[in-house]
């Protein structure tokens, strides 16, 4: 058993937001042909969308069953394709998420952390 303290959940709850707020950030001004073109901020972006992915794993059940509006168990899915490479995903579904899941997913992420934040 360790000795580190166990993180509470909705420290999670904040690097899913931060992630989130990066792949905003990162892809700010660009097409998808210009996103797919630079490198560095392809894969910034898709490591971001896997660190959201891999915070999501550490949200409690309940709190997941009761904030069904949050797609967890798609954004779980995502971070293990992204992580693993099968079943990849094309650019075409990448910039779908970037540009129509992210800005939702940030305002649904910023409500739940207004609702339970200490």
């Amino acid at each position: 058993m360790s000795d580190t303290p166990r993180r509470e959940w909705w420290f999670y709850l904040d690097d899913m937001i931060d992630f989130a707020e990066k792949v905003r950030a990162y892809t700010e001004g660009l097409d998808q042909s210009n996103f797919v073109a630079t490198g560095l901020t392809y894969d910034a972006t898709l490591r971001n969308l896997e660190l959201i992915g891999e915070a999501a794993t550490h949200i409690p059940d309940e709190v997941r069953a009761a904030r069904d509006e949050i797609p967890w168990r798609m954004i779980i899915a995502t971070r293990n394709r992204l992580i693993h490479g099968y079943l990849g995903l094309d650019d075409d579904t990448l910039w779908s998420i970037i540009r129509d899941d992210i800005p939702d997913l940030l305002a649904r992420l910023e409500a739940l952390r207004n609702e339970v934040r200490p």
